[in-house]
């Protein structure tokens, strides 16, 4: 049965059963938290899929399908994503600097010929992978994706019926001729790089360290740049490098400018924006007004007072 840890997160125990290996001849049962999938960012899959925490580290796709299938049959299934699965490499070919400077500056628009030729050169440049299976990290969570909401239904019932039946579903049973093997084979296939293709792989390295150094030079291009420019608030940013002032007296004089220029148009537009703003200033302007209209009678009356063609009312 459910433990109260898990009734309180709502999640229902799959349990899975894990044949017993030559190194450890022991039946074990794999406890997988299931439920249905809720993200902070809803999307148009939620209804038919399920997430899936404490998975075990040897986890693969045959394997949740094999899982699945022995819950609710073939059919049901349509994929699974895992936490940890790399799903974009144009990350790896970013140095640190570049993703750096690429936070502070805005994201130039591409025209599609470029975007397109800037993706087949991160192609060429992604490294063979030299492991024949990878390994998940410890409790990790996935996402997977049914054929329909109804399935997902059937699937979250199946799994309440296992508490009784007993019948738990066999991890990796079937599965030795689409899943390579792990252990000593495992290893040994890992370190026999000669079945690796040398001449696929030094081009691959080669166009890895083109577009690494393309982009570093572009880092180093866009810091200069920020450097000499401030921003829309008239601030410059702060980048490693030579200097971090503009490179001259005018620049640094045209840059005060341009920043006086903005915190005028910023004040402008914020004045008269409310109707109290505009009522107080209609009160000074009027207030100025008759402070003015005072000074220059006072000074009619002194005039006329002097040429003796007034005399003031006792």
């Amino acid at each position: 049965m459910p433990s109260e840890e898990a009734r309180s997160d709502q999640f229902s125990i799959l349990p899975i059963q894990l044949p017993p290996l030559p190194s450890y001849p022991v039946t074990a049962t794999h406890e997988i938290r299931v439920r249905r999938n809720a993200p902070k960012i809803p999307t148009a899959n939620d209804s038919r899929s399920l997430f899936l925490k404490n998975i075990p580290a040897d986890s693969t796709e045959p394997h949740f399908r094999a899982v699945f299938a022995h819950l609710v049959g073939p059919g049901r299934f349509e994929g699974i994503q895992f936490a940890d699965q790399v799903t974009s490499s144009a990350l790896a070919l970013d140095p640190a600097r570049a993703a750096t400077i690429n936070g502070f500056a805005k994201k130039r628009k591409r025209d599609d010929v470029e975007q397109q030729e800037r993706q087949r050169e991160e192609e060429a440049a992604q490294l063979p992978d030299i492991w024949t299976r990878r390994l998940r990290q410890s409790s990790n969570t996935a996402i997977v994706l049914l054929a329909d909401e109804k399935s997902v239904q059937q699937v979250l019932k199946a799994i309440a019926k296992l508490h009784k039946t007993k019948k738990y579903p066999v991890w990796g049973q079937s599965l030795a001729d689409e899943v390579p093997p792990l252990g000593s084979q495992w290893i040994s296939s890992h370190l026999q790089l000669s079945r690796a293709d040398k001449t696929a792989t030094k081009k691959a390295v080669h166009a890895f360290f083109n577009t690494f150094n393309r982009k570093e030079k572009e880092a180093a291009d866009l810091a200069k740049r920020l450097r000499n420019e401030p921003d829309e608030d008239g601030f410059v940013t702060v980048t490693r490098g030579s200097r971090a002032a503009p490179a001259s007296r005018a620049e640094a004089e045209e840059a005060k400018r341009r920043m006086l220029e903005r915190q005028t148009k910023r004040k402008d537009e914020t004045t008269d924006f409310y109707r109290f703003q505009l009522r107080e200033r209609r009160k000074k302007e009027q207030a100025a007004l008759i402070k003015r209209f005072d000074e220059d009678r006072r000074k009619v009356m002194a005039m006329r007072e002097k040429r003796g063609k007034f005399k003031p009312e006792t």
